[in-house]
């Protein structure tokens, strides 16, 4: 009996060595070997095509842009990024905003307008957009004209202008055709920076 039993113990321990030696140690070994470096995933910028696909309309107006401008764009194209739009929807927005404010996120602007318009597409309170703090925060304000973008049945297929009017409903609804082509520029070289 107790050989039996010595035996099944023996057997028992001889099988948790052989296991802990074997899954233990090959459980716990870390691989030494260098992982390859990433390999450096070149982003095209998007071209012109994607970007202006109906062509602009009309003459095109650009101006010099500052800090706080550039900043604004970088902030519309993120905001469109998260919104899950592509690099149109970003030509769009950049170009409406050029027209409604120069890319300046402008709060009320008093005497020299008797709307309550503000921000960088200058939305109104009044109208639904959202609170003044909502409405001057460039990737809520962004957000906003692209959720009323995408309710534009075929934004896609209209010309930047008409895209921008339905969204805005502007007196000036032609004005955002001359803004395709910087918008165009902008967002080709930010869109991958």
């Amino acid at each position: 009996m107790n050989t039996i039993l010595r035996r099944s113990v023996l057997s028992v321990a001889g099988l948790a060595l052989s296991t802990g030696v074997v899954a233990g140690p090959l459980a716990t070994l870390t691989d030494t070997t260098p992982a390859p470096a990433a390999a450096a995933v070149q982003v095209a910028k998007p071209d012109m095509d994607t970007l202006i696909p109906h062509g602009t309309q009309g003459e095109q107006s650009r101006i010099s842009l500052g800090d706080e401008q550039t900043a604004n764009v970088k902030a519309i194209i993120e905001a469109t990024k998260k919104a899950g739009m592509d690099e149109r929807a970003a030509v769009v927005a950049i170009a409406t905003s050029l027209q409604e404010s120069k890319l300046e996120n402008l709060g009320h602007l008093g005497d020299r307008n008797d709307h309550d318009s503000q921000g960088l597409f200058q939305q109104r309170p009044s109208s639904g957009w959202g609170t003044v703090e909502q409405i001057t925060d460039p990737e809520y304000s962004t957000t906003a004209f692209l959720k009323g973008l995408k309710q534009v049945e075929g934004w896609q297929d209209m010309p930047l202008t008409k895209a921008a009017q339905t969204v805005q409903v502007s007196a000036y609804p032609f004005h955002y055709a001359q803004w395709e082509t910087q918008a165009a520029d902008l967002v080709a070289e930010h869109w991958t920076s």
